[in-house]
């Protein structure tokens, strides 16, 4: 199980983070300070905190709604999830002078970017799919965060273009559906 809960969270985010704001400023970042590796350490500390505090919650949820409703919520949450990824994010700015290094750049300004964000949403929700896989849904997250911005850290110039976003965004939203319908399937 731990291995199903493992693969499913690095799949689900991994695919949610293509194309988000996290990797627009994964993207701004690598161009400001020139720095992967620190950049890659700050992504990677603030997924863990972020996503640890969700997996948590998601956990915590588990205990006070039955499994059906949170089967039907989690369905219901997937293809939401998946029509929201097909309203593009806003750009953010960054200042113009770094005042931080890159570490804690990428620390303090990726963690503020999860809160809210689907694939924190989608954290929890796969944390109440999976509630006794605490380390799988977090190490899974946290594996997928980085497989969709480690390209963007190294080749950002290459996935900047806006036609490429365009075309994640729908594919990730389709996904992001069909593992609703499939969820939601389970309680027929």
């Amino acid at each position: 199980m731990l291995e199903h809960a493992f693969v499913i969270s690095t799949t689900l985010v991994a695919i949610g983070e293509i194309g988000d704001k996290t990797q627009l400023l994964s993207f701004a970042l690598a161009q400001r300070y020139r720095a992967p590796w620190l950049i890659l350490a700050g992504v990677i500390a603030a997924t863990v905190l972020n996503h640890g505090l969700s997996v948590y919650f998601g956990q915590w949820i588990t205990q006070f709604v039955s499994v059906f409703w949170l089967t039907l919520i989690l369905g219901i949450s997937f293809i939401a999830l998946g029509l929201w990824m097909l309203v593009p994010d806003e750009e953010e700015e960054i200042n113009a002078k770094p005042q931080w290094g890159a570490f804690t750049a990428a620390f303090v300004l990726f963690f503020l970017a999860e809160i809210g964000d689907k694939t924190q949403i989608a954290t929890v929700a796969l944390a109440a799919r999976f509630p006794d896989q605490f380390w799988g849904v977090l190490s899974g997250s946290t594996l997928g965060m980085v497989l969709a911005n480690v390209p963007v850290i190294w080749l950002g110039a290459t996935l900047a273009n806006k036609q490429w976003q365009r075309y994640a965004h729908r594919l990730s939203a389709a996904l992001f559906v069909i593992f609703g319908a499939l969820t939601l399937w389970q309680l027929a």
